[in-house]
């Protein structure tokens, strides 16, 4: 593979025109190195046409790994399969270099997803503070006795001709039957080339996915390009016993597009051993995330709260984007205003914050019982203000959302 960007396909970039990048120029003579960004406006062309708390649904974008995972006896190839499945959340993106909106506090997004065996899933995550941002998260299959959770926490660096991500917080897969915790951490973004050069987006530090239970924790770098040598996208990583640190196999590739799997013993044994594919983003399926239509969707909800900013930003109507943008962004800052003169503290709707510092489900003890469990979730999840559930007997194909392009990130749900 060439080190030139330009010849490499999975290279997540896009050329800005004289215009938007004089717009660009103007905001950062403003900011200083090492800044936070949470509280700058970014203009509307910098905008991927969906909220943050969507996006979160990237991870869950192939939920059929962690299905094989938990199926499997041997604990080594159940972590292997929780690996796969987190390494495969990376090569869903918009087109060109975008960032989500940022959601407003209180803004909550819900969906669910069903398996080609008639199994299911539930996600829900919701803004549970605002300054700083924090987007808590829960995803769970009852049928399958597999649930995720956690809080993710984006700061926003200003680094010269790049502006990075850093995700902090934390996440948690649970396999019910194993009695399982992989806890999980994220790496870095950043958007290169905002002064000069194309934009391009890249991943960077080290992560981790870690199982006590069973002595088992996976290092990974996301390697970033360096200026002159050096290729895009590429990960290099270790799957090793925590207690003994003996290094079971090694994870290579691209997170783009193949990712790569070698048995270290086998190598050693035979002394010499080619790696296999453990993951091909353009083999593998993405399961799509159902969505109720926009008229069963509360006012915080977030694809209809946003929604005319996404149909202006799908007409490539840049002026009315930021008119709406700054009218959902100008209540946000009213409400807060009351909440502060009534002495109102916010409350989470979902989630609240636990001892442990983190926000957790406020649905607790959920029963082992596959359709107990399932009753439950659906009440908690999508029970609307006037106590009747959220109908999906209609496809989310409201124009506003189709117009915005997001088949470009994933194909929109139909049933």
């Amino acid at each position: 593979m060439s080190a030139n960007a330009k010849n490499d396909c999975s290279v997540v970039e896009e050329e800005l025109d004289e215009e938007p990048r004089s717009i660009i120029l103007s905001m950062i003579v403003q900011l200083r190195k090492d800044m936070d960004l949470s509280r700058i406006t970014f203009p509307t062309f910098v905008l991927e046409p969906r909220s943050f708390t969507e996006r979160v649904t990237d991870f869950m974008s192939h939920p059929d790994f962690l299905i094989q995972a938990s199926k499997c006896e041997d604990p080594v190839q159940r972590f292997i399969g929780v690996v796969k499945y987190y390494m495969s959340g990376w090569h869903i993106h918009p087109k060109g270099v975008k960032k989500p909106y940022n959601p407003v506090l209180g803004e909550f997004f819900r969906s669910r997803c069903v398996f080609d065996d008639g199994t299911s899933a539930f996600f829900v995550s919701e803004q549970v503070s605002h300054h700083p941002p924090i987007t808590a998260m829960f995803y769970h299959s009852p049928e399958h006795h597999i649930a995720i959770e956690g809080d993710l926490r984006p700061k926003s660096r200003f680094f010269g001709n790049s502006v990075g991500m850093l995700l902090e917080g934390y996440a948690k897969v649970h396999f019910g039957q194993w009695n399982e915790n992989y806890q999980v951490t994220y790496p870095n973004m950043y958007a290169r080339g905002i002064l000069f050069g194309k934009m391009v987006l890249e991943l960077g530090e080290t992560s981790t996915v870690t199982c006590l239970e069973s002595d088992l924790a996976f290092d990974v770098e996301f390697k970033t390009k360096g200026l002159i040598w050096g290729t895009y996208n590429q990960i290099a990583g270790k799957i090793r016993r925590i207690s003994t640190k003996e290094v079971l196999y090694e994870i290579s590739g691209n997170w783009q597009t193949q990712i790569f799997i070698l048995d270290v013993r086998e190598r050693r044994r035979v002394g010499s051993l080619e790696p296999s594919i453990l993951f091909d983003s353009a083999k593998e399926h993405v399961v799509p995330q159902l969505v109720a239509c926009a008229a069963e969707q509360e006012p915080n909800e977030s694809r209809n709260l946003w929604k005319h900013v996404t149909k202006a930003i799908g007409e490539n109507n840049l002026d009315n984007a930021t008119t709406y943008k700054s009218a959902i962004e100008e209540e946000q800052r009213e409400d807060a205003k009351r909440r502060e003169a009534a002495k109102d503290r916010f409350v989470p709707r979902f989630f609240q914050l636990e001892t442990d510092g983190n926000y957790h489900p406020k649905l607790k003890n959920i029963s082992e019982d596959p359709v107990k469990a399932k009753e439950d979730i659906v009440n908690w999840i999508f029970t609307k203000p006037d106590g009747q559930l959220q109908d999906f007997g209609r496809a989310e194909d409201d124009p506003v959302v189709l117009a915005a392009g997001l088949a470009a990130t994933k194909s929109l749900p139909r049933h």
